[in-house]
């Protein structure tokens, strides 16, 4: 298994010279790299001097780069998709759809993305992935795709199965799927269909919430407009289970005149604002715990400096924790940065507590000690929605 890495920020801080940074000094140690880039443009091949295609390319010693093309991806999984129906389906209804032929539909290029990262993951031939994407709320909601897509199946399934006509069909659905479908589906009817996708999402949402399995970390100048973009990004990235493990400043734009044209915005931005304090003192404070790494100026001849300025990538897993479960104290703690208690929304439906945030919504699914207890007080303080049952 490997470790994922993806760095978010208001784009043109700097965030795909961070991800080839990050990938020169991961591969330096000896770890074998995959640079992951979603972007079809020709930048990142001309700052890496090669021709990047659609499958990985070893470009220096355990280093390899690739750059994903959706509608090659797209062809490629629906050759997997008719297989898949092969298996359960005497007489395949794809069969005559060639993925040639298919259009890439809006949000098809992230859940592809997503679905490539996990096979790169599972080939084994990785020790880090740096996944160079848009660094926004589309990378946060591609991430979050396994534990909502979880709970779509979870919820729908069941209340399908609940329902009059779930209860109406049950008794016909076992004889027509044994006639129809080359396997015996017993107990839950609609089991064994979905039960590879769950164990996929599964895997994906262990691997989400585990900080040493995947990590993002923040990228800004000292522009208050990056700075604010990337505390927003904090906490939807909290939201949606992925760790944040710091905060790295992109000194190549950062100039005294930048910080005294942008004073009246730091004194907003900032709740103690010290004009006589460097953008990296400013910071620090206000993504505190996270620690700050000020990043040197590079450019593509000159990257031994910026290399060398890579954080410990290893330590994500000492940044907070988005979500803490005390049992015995009958507690749930929710770390959202970068919020305030008037973007902070609590609600209780059956056996989850769903949270939103800014843009983000996430259900809590509890544990059994909790699950089925109601809500008795919530508290957002310093950061952090308590729960308690």
């Amino acid at each position: 298994m490997a470790l994922i890495l993806t760095f978010l920020g208001k784009g043109g801080t700097g965030r795909t010279t961070v991800a080839i940074a990050a990938a020169k000094r991961l591969s330096s140690q000896g770890r074998r790299v995959l640079l992951v880039n979603q972007d079809p443009g020709p930048s990142l091949g001309l700052r890496l001097n090669v021709e990047l295609g659609c499958d990985p390319q070893e470009i220096a010693p355990n280093l390899q780069v690739v750059q994903l093309q959706t509608a090659t991806m797209l062809e490629r999984s629906w050759d997997e998709v008719k297989g898949i129906e092969a298996q359960y389906l005497r007489t395949p209804v794809l069969k005559a759809v060639y993925g040639q032929e298919l259009g890439v539909l809006p949000g098809m290029d992230s859940a592809l993305a997503l679905n490539a990262l996990r096979e790169y993951d599972a080939s084994d031939r990785y020790d880090v992935i740096i996944y160079d994407g848009p660094g926004d709320q589309t990378t946060l909601r591609m991430f979050g795709m396994p534990e909502m897509a979880s709970w779509y199946i979870r919820r729908f399934r069941q209340v399908f199965a609940d329902s009059d006509v779930g209860r109406a069909l049950s008794p016909f659905i076992q004889p027509v799927s044994s006639a129809i479908l080359n396997v015996n589906l017993l107990g839950d009817t609609f089991a064994q269909p979905t039960q590879q996708a769950n164990n996929i999402l599964n895997e994906g949402i262990e691997a989400i919430a585990n900080p040493s399995r995947v990590a993002a970390y923040l990228v800004t100048t000292g522009d208050p407009a990056a700075i604010a973009t990337a505390r927003y990004l904090w906490g939807s990235a909290q939201q949606i289970g992925l760790t944040v493990g710091g905060i790295l400043i992109n000194e190549s734009v950062i100039a005294d005149a930048i910080a005294a044209q942008f004073a009246p915005a730091f004194e907003k931005l900032f709740e103690t604002y010290d004009p006589g304090a460097s953008i990296a003192e400013l910071v620090g404070q206000t993504f505190a715990p996270l620690p700050v790494t000020s990043l040197p100026l590079g450019t593509d001849s000159t990257w031994e400096s910026l290399v060398a300025a890579m954080p410990d990538f290893s330590q994500a897993a000492q940044a907070p924790r988005p979500v803490t479960i005390d049992v015995a104290e009958r507690k749930v703690h929710l770390f959202l940065p970068g919020f305030d208690k008037k973007q902070v929304k609590l609600t209780q439906y059956g056996p989850e507590v769903t949270i939103e945030a800014g843009d983000q919504r996430r259900n809590i699914a509890l544990p059994p000690a909790l699950s089925g207890r109601q809500v008795t007080g919530a508290k957002f303080q310093n950061g952090y929605l308590t729960i308690s049952f």
